[in-house]
């Protein structure tokens, strides 16, 4: 261990004695370091805008004396804004510096986590973070019953409390309540980073992602966006029709889409499972039984790398939608994603500034088949696989291995992802037409069955939203199985099993249908500009520590 670990090792642990002496002189002052009575009635952005309202205050004006907060001083309650709250003033000042409370001043209760506490013996001001922002705090020895500065003066960043008092303005115009009760609330045994900006190292801010909200407001607000961003697609496919359904989580067969999955075992039925790749064969079944519209928003597990775009561990939205073709969706997908995207910026507006791109209708419409000519592939190779083969051989001979075994429509989809992928650009773009052969669960075109009726939706340059018009076929669909099958045996890992009892699902029927997946985590980036999907989610798969 390096000199300065020690050290840094040894200041931790005089930090961590010291707050514990102070717990156990809260509790010889007769009180709980870890108390649960302390009722707030309003949150900071409340007793913020509430003091927007009181009068300039006069240089040299006298203090209040202190009266208790009585139930008709309350304010009452009102809208809660986002955000962090008002500005900070330019830093405390002594007592004598600020003006006092009017005799008539509006008492908040309010409870909040100690960002800063700067003391001047008698007196002192502190910074209270809560959900809704930050607020100042006035604290005087000659306003605070004995029993309660005692407790203050215990008081240390990262600490909870909760304050009762009016509403007043210092010099500088800040918002500050006058602290007439204070009540330690709960005393934090590890100090904060330090001038709360210590907290920076990406690894070390995803392994402490509990510090890091309350360290970085980004952060906090990020995830608040993210939250944002899943009501407003529950809200649009609410206002069009659809159910929101659960399905399993365990699967028996692994299916839905080409990954490796999670395997695990259940005891009690001495039965193999798999937590699901995605809940696509669970859904459509519902599309069989007369639930016409339905979609699904939870978690998806994969069991492949880590990177900047992939997490084994994910939030995916799927919906299903009777009667609905491939355009459709596309169309739909427009729709929803301007929803969102308009719903974030008018909550949000910092993040839909700086874009690479602007989610605007029409979105670009562009077929693989003509991007990868485009990209230099001949026109006639993709109808005739023998010239596919020589132009790969001559063009990509390095690359033998990865598109060796792959079949005619294989060796398409894997030109379209090393030529054009890259090539995209940042704005959304709808890839059309997908081969059948990359496409199990999808409708052949009915003009040349070769391709499917497929989209995938890219914007920033990757792959966000993928659709299809649904194969309903039950005897096609039982031949793409039984093809996923005969690639699991000659070794890709990631193709389907034959899924019996979804196949005698479809032969009961399942109406014509368009069906879609957004991968949640990644919307969350697109529109937040985050660089990461690890950002994304509040807690990401690490390495574990050793």
């Amino acid at each position: 261990m390096a000199e300065n670990e020690k050290d840094d090792k040894g200041g931790l642990e005089r930090i961590l004695a010291d707050r514990r002496d102070k717990v156990a002189k809260l509790r010889a002052l007769g009180l709980h370091p870890y108390a649960n009575d302390f009722h707030p009635t309003h949150p900071a952005a409340e007793a913020l805008e509430a003091g927007k309202s009181l009068p300039a205050p006069a240089l040299n004006e006298p203090p209040q004396p202190n009266r208790g907060l009585q139930p008709a001083d309350v304010a009452p309650p009102g809208p809660r804004p986002e955000g962090r709250g008002s500005a900070e003033d330019g830093g405390p000042h002594p007592a004598g510096h600020a003006a006092g409370p009017a005799a008539d001043a509006p008492r908040f209760a309010v409870a909040g986590r100690i960002a800063a506490l700067r003391s001047f013996g008698k007196a002192a001001f502190v910074k209270l973070d809560d959900r809704s922002g930050r607020i100042q705090v006035q604290v005087r020895r000659d306003v605070l019953p004995e029993a309660d500065f005692a407790a203050f003066k215990l008081a240390e960043p990262g600490d909870f409390a909760g304050v009762t008092g009016p509403l007043f303005r210092t010099r500088t115009g800040e918002v500050t309540i006058l602290a007439e009760r204070w009540m330690h609330l709960t005393k934090a045994l590890r100090p904060p980073p330090e001038k709360w900006h210590g907290l920076t190292d990406v690894e070390t801010r995803l392994r402490h992602r509990s510090v890091d909200l309350f360290a970085n407001p980004d952060v906090q607000r990020l995830f608040r966006a993210r939250g944002l961003v899943v009501r407003a697609l529950r809200e649009y496919l609410d206002g069009e029709g659809f159910l929101e359904v659960e399905t399993p989580m365990l699967h028996a067969v692994q299916g839905g889409a080409a990954a490796k999955p999670f395997a695990t075992h259940h005891n009690a039925l001495d039965l193999d499972l798999f937590l699901r790749i995605a809940p696509e064969l669970f859904l459509k079944r519902l599309l069989v039984g007369g639930l016409e519209r339905v979609y699904e928003l939870g978690r998806c597990f994969r069991n492949e790398g880590l990177s900047t775009r992939h997490n084994p561990e994910f939030t995916m939205l799927e919906f299903y939608e009777a009667y609905a073709t491939c355009d459709t969706v596309l169309e739909r997908t427009e729709e929803m994603l301007c929803h969102v995207d308009e719903r974030l910026r008018a909550a949000f507006p910092a993040y839909g500034e700086g874009r690479a791109f602007r989610l605007e209708r029409p979105f670009r419409r562009l077929r693989m088949a003509d991007a990868v000519v485009e990209r230099g592939a001949p026109p006639g190779s993709l109808t005739d696989p023998a010239a596919m083969e020589a132009f790969l051989s001559g063009a990509h001979p390095a690359q033998r291995a990865a598109w060796g075994p792959l079949d005619h429509g294989g060796r398409i989809y894997w030109l379209f992802e090393t030529l054009v992928e890259p090539s995209l650009g940042p704005e959304p773009v709808f890839v059309l037409g997908y081969p059948a052969a990359v496409s199990p669960l999808a409708r052949p075109n009915d003009a040349d069955p070769f391709w499917t009726d497929r989209f995938e939706l890219f914007v920033g340059g990757q792959e966000l939203a993928n659709a299809f018009s649904e194969l309903n076929d039950p005897d096609l669909q039982a031949e793409r199985f039984r093809a996923q099958v005969e690639a699991r045996r000659k070794g890709d890992a990631e193709a389907m099993e034959y899924d019996v009892e979804y196949v005698q699902a479809l032969e009961h029927g399942m109406p014509p249908a368009g069906g879609f997946g957004l991968g949640v985590d990644r919307l969350t980036m697109l529109l937040c500009g985050v660089g990461s999907i690890r950002e994304a989610i509040l807690f990401p798969l690490r390495r574990p520590v050793g």
